[in-house]
């Protein structure tokens, strides 16, 4: 069997050999508790989740956000199994938010507008169905939400092609590895994060100033 590997995976090899368990890891403070219970939940797959996570984990309103794997058929699978793109999951996070603060609307919008949803199982230099562009509903609410934004904004004529998001109903979600965890916030300087997800990071911030977490 022929694996391909993206720019990411090769990334993420490289980290892991030279920074995993390094004393810059030990200057991340440790993550507060939360009690995800009280909250609304958003489970979005827009390529990479390392970029996902960096930009949700800055909108007001969203308490946590963890990176994982949903829409697949194996359990549990690992970040090595995901990228051969043979388990059917896609790359996404979970994203807990207070509804009260920011809606599941806004959240769609957000998440429309900071990746290519034109772009079928892949997102720049990372290809496979594990990149696809999805939303996992948790209710009817949510699935008529995200059908009705991507029509206005197909209608709209944003982007050049149709969009390709599938909308599909939530089953399972499954966290990634630890080292995934909180990644751009723990290595900002490493090359994917700062050819990548920065200059992601610094379009949102200028385009969505009314969510940005202050």
């Amino acid at each position: 069997m022929i694996r391909f590997f993206s720019y990411k995976l090769v990334s993420t090899i490289v980290v892991l050999i030279f920074t995993f368990n390094s004393c810059k890891a030990n200057e991340i403070k440790e993550e507060k508790m939360i009690d995800t219970t009280k909250y609304s939940i958003a489970t979005f797959g827009s390529g990479c989740f390392w970029c996902t996570e960096a930009i949700f984990e800055r909108v007001k309103g969203v308490v946590k956000v963890v990176s994982g794997y949903s829409g697949g058929s194996v359990p549990n699978p690992t970040y090595d199994a995901v990228c051969t793109g043979l388990t059917g999951h896609a790359e996404c996070t979970q994203i807990y938010f207070d509804p009260n603060v920011i809606s599941y609307a806004e959240l769609l919008e957000i998440f429309f507008k900071t990746h290519d949803p034109t772009s079928l199982n892949r997102q720049g230099a990372d290809v496979g169905t594990q990149y696809r562009s999805v939303i996992f509903y948790h209710d009817e609410n949510q699935k008529d939400l995200a059908e009705k934004v991507k029509q206005e904004l197909d209608e709209a004529k944003i982007w050049d092609k149709p969009i390709v998001t599938e909308i599909t109903q939530f089953k399972k979600f499954y966290p990634a590895e630890d080292y995934h965890q909180n990644y751009y916030a723990r290595n900002p300087n490493q090359g994917y994060c700062a050819f990548v997800i920065t200059p992601k990071i610094e379009k949102f911030e200028k385009i969505f100033k009314k969510y940005i977490n202050n």
